[in-house]
């Protein structure tokens, strides 16, 4: 049975990752692929309980791709090494924004929404219905708005090189540029496919909310029940991805399929290569190879 590969685009590379080891390979400004690779220490026992490890590994994803992302901007503008209290504050940070663009504002447009449509104060389902179309809006806004930066059109190419290496892998191809350039660079498991199951689940969860608490409550109340609606979605991802051939998998991963043509571009030959370094240097991991950094 092969190794579940999951990855992100960083600046000028990819980072993949299985359960044991993760590696991201980056392309320096000279032509050069720099990897750094590590192996996982043991995971704790939250990591394994269904719903629950959902949350836990999201944190773990986040806190890894910061790390993969800090040491590929390193290797591109020659940064020197960040400090743990910095980089943890960077988190921290980039959680903090998120809470405040796909939460708070999203929350706050919909009481203001009270103004035009009546229903909004009294029916917890219209609510919430409507703050999950607007937390969709917001989303879909924020990838277009910062998909015009050059920048980041390179990191979506990256992005879709990352699929197609996986989806190569998966398929039993020898992981060169010529042989995974053929393959989709749409992923079921994609962390975008996710984000849209979150956006389903948590319309769910908030409905149960009262209509009549008043705005903080609301705002806390969704950030507490956070840990709850990402260990749902995340076993909703692992199923619609054992299911993906199936007609209930594709309708799950459909949305999250489409809005991947966005996310991720058709890389060249360069970054596809950059893609599969970072692939085998995990492969070489796991198969007990030894450590480059």
């Amino acid at each position: 049975m092969k190794d579940t590969i999951g990855g992100q685009a960083v600046i000028e590379g990819v980072m993949m990752k299985s359960k044991k080891a993760w590696a991201v390979a980056v392309r320096s400004p000279e032509g050069e692929i720099v990897i750094k690779s590590e192996e996982f220490k043991k995971q704790s026992i939250v990591t394994k309980i269904p719903v629950i490890r959902g949350f836990f590994i999201l944190l773990e994803t986040l806190w890894l791709g910061m790390k993969a992302i800090d040491f590929s901007s390193k290797v591109v503008f020659k940064e020197e090494k960040s400090s743990t209290g910095s980089f943890a504050f960077s988190l921290f940070l980039a959680f903090l924004i998120g809470i405040l663009l796909f939460i708070v504002l999203p929350l706050y447009l919909t009481k203001l929404s009270a103004y035009f449509i009546e229903m909004v104060t009294t029916n917890s389902f219209v609510f919430n219905l409507i703050d999950g179309i607007l937390r969709v809006l917001i989303f879909i806004g924020y990838i277009f708005a910062i998909g015009m930066w050059s920048q980041m059109r390179k990191i979506f190419a990256y992005h879709g090189a990352e699929h197609k290496t996986i989806n190569a892998f998966e398929a039993g191809e020898a992981l060169t540029p010529e042989n995974v350039k053929k393959y989709s660079r749409l992923h079921a498991r994609c962390g975008t496919s996710f984000i849209f199951i979150v956006l389903v689940i948590s319309i769910i969860v908030f409905s149960m909310i009262p209509s009549s608490w008043n705005f903080v409550l609301k705002a806390l109340s969704r950030i507490i029940l956070l840990p709850l609606i990402a260990g749902v979605s995340y076993e909703i991802l692992k199923i619609s991805a054992k299911w993906r051939n199936n007609f209930v998998g594709k309708i799950i991963i459909l949305p999250g399929l489409i809005f991947q043509k966005i996310t991720t571009h058709e890389p060249d030959s360069s970054q596809i290569e950059v893609a599969c370094e970072a692939l085998k240097a995990v492969l070489k991991l796991n198969a007990g190879g030894g450590i480059n950094d």
